[in-house]
């Protein structure tokens, strides 16, 4: 007599096996071009798979390097219908943060992290923003630690500009301004005495 449940659970083992589950793979070559990014990956005994759709969230895109770590979802249990759905790389992930903080990085060490504190870093070797208009505001203070300082253009400040090691303009007009003192001396109403007497005020 057959044993109908013995035959039922063969078949149903049989139509798992042809099932792929997702595996992992490592990323050999990435294709950037085109609509979705595509990658070569090399998958278990030395299988390997040609233009695999890698899937990233909207919004934000990254080119895995080569030799990363991927995860493969394959569509239908089928592996030639396979896509990317995760890629990491342990050589280059950030790994000293902590619990709830986020970092945006690249293989060459530049990042944008948010820390803890509302805290944001950022580091890097150059920082180019290009914008029609750049707003910043620091309802405490602002600082910036360079040894120079460049404006191309008009540097316009609402309140007092103050230093402790001179100032040197050349070119242009000279100063203008509605009151100037030098050395305690308030330019505009500066008077002396000469062999002739007391001078008149400055004139323009």
């Amino acid at each position: 007599m057959m044993n109908f449940t013995a035959i039922i659970n063969s078949r149903i083992a049989a139509a798992l096996r042809a099932i792929r589950l997702p595996f992992r793979a490592a990323l050999s070559r990435i294709t950037t071009t085109g609509g979705v990014m595509t990658a070569q990956l090399d998958g278990l005994d030395s299988e390997t798979l040609q233009e695999v759709e890698v899937f990233q969230h909207y919004g934000l895109t990254s080119v895995p390097p080569e030799g990363a770590m991927a995860v493969v979802l394959p569509l239908g249990g089928r592996t030639s219908h396979s896509i990317v759905v995760a890629t990491e790389h342990s050589q280059y992930r950030i790994q000293s943060l902590s619990s709830g903080e986020v970092s945006l990085y690249n293989s060459d060490g530049a990042s944008v992290t948010l820390k803890q504190g509302k805290i944001i870093n950022i580091e890097g070797d150059t920082l180019n923003v290009n914008v029609k208009n750049f707003n910043v505001t620091a309802t405490d203070a602002a600082k910036i630690d360079t040894p120079e300082l460049t404006a191309t253009q008009k540097l316009t400040a609402q309140g007092a500009i103050s230093g402790t090691a001179g100032m040197d303009i050349t070119g242009g007009e000279g100063i203008t301004a509605e009151s100037l003192t030098v050395n305690g001396i308030r330019v505009e109403s500066h008077r002396h005495n000469t062999p002739d007497g007391m001078s008149d005020g400055p004139q323009n």
